[in-house]
């Protein structure tokens, strides 16, 4: 009796061990957005110019009322992400290849954000700042950086957790976006 009681501690443990290893298998990139198929979250935000009007158009803020009419990338993004100088050559090839790229520059400071910008460039139509970092907790954002895919609508159709890679944006997110386009 001594050794059974003895032995269902190391038992139970091994099960729950066994549970928690299954979860922890799983690419947390593959994880479902609760706001695929759904309209993209209300919001209004500033552009990371100090003064509204006071810098070049592209550096004006933007609302979700802006996402209709043509397919769109919205990427969050920060100075202080450490993946995001990885994924930037990309949005510079997604925007050079005629697709509209939105940015919000999540908790950071509007300064920091046109100085990166002004270091790595600006792929973006439309950069804004979500510096307490509502919009993104609206969005679903749980790190930089983030994209999602929002059709004509204005539903969003995906969501890539982490940086975008050249073969992430040839084989799902392009062929996204050019069935999008192509929709009525």
């Amino acid at each position: 009796m001594k050794r059974l009681l003895f032995i269902l501690p190391i038992i139970a443990f091994a099960g729950l061990a066994v549970f928690l290893g299954i979860g922890l298998t799983k690419d947390p990139k593959e994880l479902p957005s609760q706001l695929i198929d759904r309209p993209l979250p209300e919001f209004a935000l500033p552009g990371i110019v100090e003064q509204p009007g006071s810098g070049p158009p592209e550096l004006n803020g933007f609302a979700s009322a802006s996402f209709r009419g043509e397919p769109r990338l919205l990427n969050i993004w920060a100075s202080w992400c450490a993946a995001c100088p990885q994924e930037h050559p990309v949005l510079e090839r997604i925007a050079s290849e005629g697709f509209p790229v939105y940015g919000i520059a999540w908790k950071d400071k509007p300064a920091d954000s046109r100085a990166w910008l002004a270091r790595y460039g600006n792929p973006y139509a439309g950069v804004a700042a979500d510096e307490q970092g509502r919009t993104a907790i609206d969005l679903g954002v749980t790190g930089v950086p983030e994209t999602f895919i929002v059709d004509k609508k204005g539903r969003v159709r995906f969501k890539q957790i982490g940086p975008i890679s050249p073969e992430v944006w040839e084989g799902q997110i392009k062929p996204l976006l050019q069935q999008l386009r192509a929709e009525a």
